[in-house]
């Protein structure tokens, strides 16, 4: 897949295949081209060459609305909620584009499931930590019940123990049965909840393998995590 913006050319040939089931994440140093793969894969960015086929179904060209109705939903980077209306208002709003009466129910269900919710379904989402807020970003998308979240860099500015939250919020959600791929600047979190995972460099495939086996890689653990 190629992609980018007006002349500038940021995804040049990247390819990955994602599995019915697993977690994937993407990993990479800044300008890889990490988040402008999921926006094209949303259609927030047009493809200029190749596919992205989803279950044997075309996406590449389709407008955002198109591609939700497909099963795709996307949590984009830093927040993006409602923050002067209510969770309940919020989780309301993720599902607008559902018109069936399992509305209620489900946003009812959202609330068991994330108690942290349900305690401050009256409350502004500006006024819950930024852990919570995006346990709740994740919740509105869950509500149109996608078979294929993305999820752009869902640790970012979270304390630790609230980034562990979250990440234990993405591994609930796949266990249900969603598939999740995931882009996060936390690579030794993201490597070791993942199925599997690729490098991006310069808008190409670097490395490619199961999240152990990059873990495992000395060049990944040298240049991608630190060590």
């Amino acid at each position: 897949m190629r992609a980018g913006y007006a002349e500038v050319e940021v995804l040049r040939g990247v390819s990955l295949e994602v599995r019915s089931g697993d977690i994937v994440s993407i990993i990479g140093a800044n300008g890889a081209g990490k988040s402008t793969l999921l926006k094209t894969v949303f259609g927030l960015v047009t493809a200029h060459g190749g596919s992205i086929r989803l279950a044997g179904e075309e996406l590449a060209g389709r407008r955002p609305v198109e591609v939700l109705a497909r099963g795709v939903s996307y949590v984009p980077q830093g927040r993006c909620n409602f923050p002067a209306m209510t969770v309940e208002e919020n989780l309301e709003m993720g599902a607008y584009t559902r018109n069936d009466a399992g509305v209620r129910r489900d946003i009812d269900a959202m609330m068991q499931r994330f108690p942290m919710l349900g305690s401050k379904r009256v409350d502004p989402a500006g006024t819950l930590s930024g852990g919570q807020q995006q346990v709740l970003e994740i919740a509105m998308a869950l509500l149109l019940h996608p078979r294929l979240l993305l999820v752009d860099e869902p640790s970012l500015g979270l304390d630790p123990r609230m980034a562990e939250l979250v990440f234990a919020t993405i591994e609930s959600i796949n266990r249900e049965g969603t598939t999740v791929v995931m882009v996060e600047q936390n690579a030794k979190t993201a490597l070791s909840i993942s199925h599997r995972a690729f490098v991006l460099e310069l808008g190409r495939n670097r490395f490619e393998g199961t999240g152990r086996e990059l873990l495992d890689n000395p060049e990944v653990r040298t240049h991608y995590l630190g060590r």
